[in-house]
């Protein structure tokens, strides 16, 4: 029994259609198939028309101008890959090294907790950590992670630096203010190796030269820590080119040829600061990694 408000329809799906088309129009299957190909061939009619237009107008117009939009077109394509390989290629990653006790994994902690956490041991992996500087946490709106690394001073885990230069924004090379002229000519000697190292003269890597613990009252000033650099790296080079090339490492030299050592002679930039990672006082370190890790 057929139950109301329901009809069962019986026949192949092409059938059905034909018969819901001719109960919703009485209009018949041959002439909307007549309509549309109608509205086809005008279609077809009106772009044809379009396209004559065009050519006539392209045809009216100097060859130089339609040469200069294509240019201008060209270069604009151009330009904004340029700018997206740039965007893409910017690093925000920043290298704390120096020599072992200089103080970098208290900055480290400075940096991304604004605690010294006292008691620390001497890092024997570097510390790595992507984040918003501490001081940031509470500016509003957008502001840009730091990927911070912190190498280890000693002389065996100082090939790990090598894994992280090539995507540097920057370099922070640490001194211990308090002891720095014992340990003047191991720290001219690390700073010697990474001025000269490839990445970093081809890529022109800033280099921020922080004296640290300048806190205490024993420490030297940051001018006298430069040219006591200045001068060891100076001797440095002089015996260093003293060698045959075939025992030396580092594919690049320091400074001008016959006038003494300066940072200035470098082809990236050097810049030197002081700062307190115990007290936490940090500002110049941070205003250097925002200089070159913009917000």
């Amino acid at each position: 029994m057929k139950q109301p408000g329901f009809v069962f329809l019986s026949g192949s799906f092409r059938e059905i259609q034909v018969k819901f088309l001719r109960q919703a129009h009485p209009v018949p299957i041959s002439f909307l198939t007549k309509m549309d190909k109608e509205k086809i061939e005008e279609l077809k009619i009106q772009t044809q028309k379009w396209l004559n237009e065009a050519q006539e107008f392209i045809q009216k117009v100097p060859p130089i101008q339609i040469y200069s939009a294509i240019g201008v077109v060209l270069f604009t394509i151009f330009l904004f890959i340029i700018i997206r390989l740039f965007k893409r290629k910017s690093s925000n990653t920043i290298v704390l090294t120096g020599l072992t006790g200089c103080g970098k994994t208290v900055l480290f902690y400075q940096l991304r907790d604004g605690s010294s956490h006292q008691g620390t041991v001497t890092s024997m992996e570097p510390n790595e950590g992507t984040f918003v500087l501490h001081s940031e946490t509470t500016k509003k709106g957008k502001v840009k992670p730091v990927h911070l690394v912190d190498v280890p001073g000693h002389s065996r885990l100082r090939p790990k630096l090598d894994d992280f230069l090539p995507q540097a924004a920057a370099i922070v090379f640490v001194v211990d203010a308090v002891e720095f002229l014992p340990n003047c000519r191991a720290a001219s000697e690390y700073l010697y190796d990474i001025l000269t190292k490839a990445n970093v003269v081809k890529k022109k890597i800033p280099l921020l030269l922080l004296c640290n613990k300048v806190d205490k009252v024993t420490a030297h000033t940051k001018d006298f820590i430069r040219k006591q650099l200045e001068k060891e790296i100076d001797k440095l080079r002089a015996s260093r080119t003293a060698l045959s090339s075939a025992d030396i490492a580092n594919e690049y030299t320091l400074g001008v040829p016959g006038e003494a050592f300066a940072f200035s002679q470098c082809q990236n930039k050097v810049t030197i600061a002081e700062t307190s990672g115990l007290t936490g006082d940090i500002s110049q370190l941070e205003q250097f990694i925002r200089e070159h890790v913009k917000p």
